[in-house]
């Protein structure tokens, strides 16, 4: 790693270090005044935003980005005003900090349990902006500084965010250096951010298989994994297949290239004949390949085979698979052996099914008769998501204000010795 681009993420890492106590001690009421600035500030600037963006769009494309990662990179006036809508929804939300209960033990001792601040967070990101807004909103109502390492994709888009966050604290009274934009998007620079030990509390990494790999692989600080989706909908024998294309459709079209779209439609076979002349038909509209098992082609000769690697894919493009089982227990086995623990869904009429589904299922969200597209922390009522934790340790699933604070334990007594 090169001395330079350590040394520089080490100082901007001490300098949210050094200013994130400001935000730890803010009352609630500043920190919403800073999110709704921030938000009237994104609205005001959506002009300068979005001739950022061009800029970053314009350098992708040169670069080979295919469309389907274009369209996480690009922003829109909607998209803008989505993200100062979070801002404020944010700032209406219920302030963690200081939450808790109390209780008194018999020799007097009274023991108070309370949220506080994570501290500093570090985010890897890679072609989204919108997260640098998400996770700076996040991030002020929690208390924490933060740390930003985007992809070099957005990095135009993601300056000018930062430096309306930055703007928005100070307009506050709070501190701008609490929020902090590593520029220099080398490989270096992530290694180095991983490397911050002492000063970054918890390292979030957003992004593809290879980017949660790598930071879990090789951070010395601690890591909560997030994003990897290879997300499934199962079709079972009851259900109504109508609203079942309905699901794939949404779940695999709306947007192939996020984390919470479905990559394999599980179908059971008695339904299969029925169902899947119907999925075909919806994915060649949206021009989506098929890869399908050999009794998926028996039924639909012409798509591609699929192999064993199609089941362990998220392919974030429009490609599917699909696979035609047995039974629903086939397809928990199917599920739990190649899913990335994020978001499932089976669509069915029958609440049995449904009860062991959800139950059975290894994942962080698990859904009956609906698309996984649900998985997102605006869509669960926490504004924003710094990410969707896959694990199962301290988070799990969107993680919103909560998930960026801790326990602290305040003891007081009047004397007492052990």
């Amino acid at each position: 790693m090169e001395n330079a681009v350590f040394n520089e993420v080490y100082d901007l890492c001490m300098r949210a270090k050094a200013n994130s106590a400001t935000l730890a001690r803010a009352r609630t009421e500043v920190k919403n005044q800073a999110l709704c600035t921030f938000a009237q500030l994104l609205r005001d600037n959506t002009a300068a935003i979005l001739a950022a963006n061009e800029k970053d769009l314009a350098n992708a494309k040169e670069n080979g980005v295919k469309d389907t990662m274009l369209d996480r990179l690009r922003l829109t006036e909607a998209r803008i005003e989505g993200m100062a809508k979070g801002a404020e929804d944010i700032a209406r939300l219920d302030d963690p900090v200081g939450k808790g209960d109390c209780w008194t033990r018999p020799n007097g001792l009274s023991i108070r349990r309370v949220r506080v601040p994570m501290g500093v967070v570090g985010v890897i990101f890679e072609a989204r902006p919108n997260v640098a807004a998400d996770v700076a909103a996040l991030c002020i109502k929690s208390g924490n500084a933060v740390v930003l390492r985007g992809g070099k994709e957005a990095i135009q888009s993601n300056r000018a965010i930062v430096a309306l966050v930055r703007r928005a604290l100070a307009e506050s009274g709070l501190a701008a250096e609490a929020v902090q934009l590593i520029e220099n998007t080398t490989r270096a620079s992530s290694e180095a951010l991983m490397q911050m030990r002492g000063l970054i509390d918890v390292l979030v990494p957003r992004g593809g298989k290879g980017l949660i790999r790598a930071v879990v692989d090789n951070a010395r600080v601690p890591v909560i994994e997030t994003g990897a989706g290879n997300c499934h909908l199962y079709i079972h024998a009851d259900a109504d297949l109508s609203m079942a294309l309905d699901i794939a459709v949404n779940a695999k079209i709306s947007r192939p290239s996020v984390c919470n779209a479905c990559e394999t439609i599980l179908v059971n076979e008695a339904v299969a004949e029925k169902f899947l002349p119907m999925l075909k038909e919806a994915m060649d509209a949206h021009h989506c390949e098929i890869r399908g098992c050999e009794r998926t082609r028996e039924i639909l000769p012409d798509v591609t085979p699929a192999t064993e690697e199609d089941w362990d894919t998220e392919y974030n493009d429009l490609i599917l698979a699909v696979r035609v089982v047995d039974t629903l227990d086939k397809a928990r086995i199917h599920i739990n052996r190649y899913g990335t623990g994020h978001s499932e869904t089976i669509v069915t009429n029958d609440l049995s099914a449904a009860e062991y589904f959800q139950s059975a299922v290894d994942a962080a969200a698990v859904y009956v008769n609906a698309s996984t597209r649900f998985t997102d922390g605006g869509e669960f009522g926490f504004g924003a998501e710094l990410g969707i934790s896959t694990q199962k340790l301290h988070a799990r699933g969107p993680m919103g204000l909560t998930a960026l604070t801790t326990e602290k334990y305040l003891i007081n007594g009047n004397g007492q010795v052990r």
